[in-house]
C-alpha cells in the first residue's frame, strides 16, 4: 500500500534533485518515505539514509531483521547506518553486572556490514551521554548523523534510565519530521522444542550452557571464535596430540567441555577440529584455555602469533578429570572419532 507524508523541505538536503526538489516543495506533492508494493516486488521511490540503533552484540537474526527493513526503507541507492556503542553502557553504570560480550567490537562491525549496513557509527559511551533524557539524546544524535528514518524493535529503550521506548521514539519522530518503523521480534526454534525471542542475553545463556547448535539458530550462522595462537604448556605436543591454543580476550565463552567443529587457517584451508575449553583438571591446571586439535592436518603448525578461527558445531561431552594419561588419550581418540562422525568431509570442502 502507499505510504504518504507531506514533509517540509523533504528533499532540501538532496542537492541532486535540484529544481525537482523545489517543485515538489512548491506544489506540496506527497513524498514517499517507504516503498510501493507491486505484487511481490518493492519499487524504491527515494534514496534515503535509514539508521538503526543498538548494542548489536552477536548481530543475531533479530538484528539482521532490523538491517533488512532499513535497507527496504533506504532503497538500493540509499544508506543503512548501524549506530552502536562502545563500551556497553552497563560497563559505566554497573560494571559488576555488565554482561560479557559475544563479539569484539571489530567482529561486530564486520557482521553489521555483512548483513547490510553501509556504515557503522560507533558512539563512545560516556556517563554524560547516559545522563541525557530520551529527547536530549535524539537531539544530540541528529546533530551527529543526518538521517531520514529509524528502524527499531519493540524492546528498544534509550535515554537516562532507559526511560525512552519505541513509543517515545515515535513521538520524537513526529515532532522532528522523521518516521519510525518498528520490526517485530524474531523467534527461533531451539533443540529442546521450545521457541524463544532472539536476543544477545539468550546468546550468552546458550553459550554458557554449551548449546552451540542453538547458538547457531539464534545467530543464523555457526558460532565462531577467532583468536591469535599463543604458547601453551605444550603438553599435547608431548603426548602426540599437538593443539593450537588461542587467546580469546574478555568475552563470553561456551561452557567447559569438548566440541566438534572446524578450524580455518590463515591460508583459508579448513580442517575438522576437536575443540577443548576448560582448565585441564587431569593435570591440576586452573587456567581456562581454548585449544583445538586439527584432524587430517599433516604439516606442522607454525608456533605462535597467527590467527585461527574456530567454528563450533556440536557439544560432545563435559570436562572430565581422568585417572591418568592413558585414560585421557583413549578418550581423546574417541573425541576425534566423534568429530569425524559429526562433520562430514564434504562440509570441510565447501
Amino acid at each position: 500500500m502507499w505510504r504518504l507524508v507531506f514533509r517540509k523541505n523533504a528533499l532540501g538536503h538532496y542537492p541532486r534533485f535540484g529544481a525537482a526538489a523545489q517543485a515538489v516543495y512548491a506544489h506540496k506533492l506527497p513524498i514517499f518515505l517507504s516503498s510501493l508494493d507491486v505484487g511481490s516486488k518493492l519499487v524504491t521511490l527515494l534514496r534515503l539514509r535509514c539508521i538503526t540503533i543498538g548494542n548489536f552484540d552477536g548481530v543475531h537474526v533479530g538484528h539482521q531483521a532490523l538491517l533488512e527493513r532499513a535497507r527496504v526503507l533506504a532503497g538500493s541507492g540509499g544508506q543503512v547506518v548501524a549506530v552502536t556503542f562502545d563500551p556497553h553502557p552497563a560497563m559505566l553504570l554497573k560494571p559488576e553486572l555488565a554482561p560479557p560480550t559475544v563479539q569484539t567490537l571489530q567482529e561486530r562491525r564486520e557482521c553489521l556490514v555483512k548483513y547490510g549496513a553501509d556504515q557503522v557509527h560507533v558512539i563512545n559511551t560516556t556517563k554524560e551521554l547516559l545522563a541525557m533524557s530520551a529527547e536530549q539524546f535524539m537531539a544530540w544524535l541528529r546533530a551527529q548523523i543526518a538521517f531520514d528514518c529509524i528502524v527499531e524493535g519493540p524492546d528498544f529503550h534509550f535515554g537516562k534510565d532507559r526511560a525512552g521506548d519505541i513509543n517515545t521514539l515515535r513521538a520524537i519522530g513526529l515532532k522532528n519530521d522523521f518516521p519510525v518503523d518498528q520490526v517485530a521480534s524474531v523467534e527461533v526454534a531451539l533443540s529442546d522444542a521450545s521457541r524463544a525471542v532472539a536476543s544477545s542475553s539468550l546468546l550468552r545463556w546458550l553459550l554458557q550452557h554449551g548449546r552451540v547448535h542453538d547458538v547457531a539458530a539464534v545467530l543464523g550462522r555457526a558460532y565462531q571464535l577467532t583468536g591469535v595462537v599463543q604458547k601453551g604448556d605444550q603438553r599435547g605436543r608431548t603426548l602426540g596430540w599437538p593443539t593450537a591454543n588461542i587467546a580469546t580476550g574478555a568475552r563470553v565463552l561456551p561452557s567447559d567441555g569438548i566440541y566438534a567443529g572446524l578450524a580455518t587457517l590463515p591460508t583459508g584451508a579448513r580442517k575438522r577440529a576437536a575443540i577443548s575449553i576448560g582448565t585441564k583438571p587431569t593435570f591440576g591446571s586452573h587456567a581456562r584455555t581454548v585449544e583445538a586439535f586439527l584432524l587430517d592436518h599433516k604439516a606442522p603448525l607454525d608456533d605462535y602469533g597467527w590467527t585461527l578461527t574456530l567454528e563450533f558445531s556440536r557439544w560432545l561431552r563435559g570436562q572430565t578429570r581422568f585417572d591418568g594419561v592413558q585414560a585421557l588419550l583413549e578418550q581423546m581418540n574417541l573425541d576425534t572419532q566423534r568429530t569425524r562422525q559429526e562433520i562430514a568431509q564434504e562440509v570441510v570442502l565447501t
